[in-house]
């Protein structure tokens, strides 16, 4: 088995770098078990096909598997995650 590895985008770091102590831990505990077995998040619909979400309460964690890269796109409350992952997903496309 290939080592996996992840990929975390500036602007993602830098919000996980403001996050309460608590919930960088269990972040943390998130990012161990999606190395482990990627297909742990619930696999998204529609407009986000191909990206997973990974629940840490109430905070949601969306990434992306390619290969043996785990690609974070983002994190955020469960209220606004999906709308903020369309937007950069949406932006993302237009860039290329």
């Amino acid at each position: 088995m290939p080592e996996r590895r992840l990929r975390v985008p500036g602007d993602v770091a830098s919000l996980i770098q403001g996050l309460h102590p608590d919930l960088k831990r269990k972040l943390r505990a998130a990012l161990d078990a999606i190395i482990v077995d990627p297909s742990v998040g619930k696999a998204l619909r529609d407009d986000l096909a191909g990206l997973r979400s990974y629940r840490i309460g109430r905070v949601r964690l969306v990434y992306r598997v390619a290969g043996s890269i785990i690609e974070i796109v983002a994190v955020g409350p469960r209220a606004s995650i999906y709308e903020e992952t369309w937007r950069r997903v949406r932006r993302d496309l237009s860039s290329r």
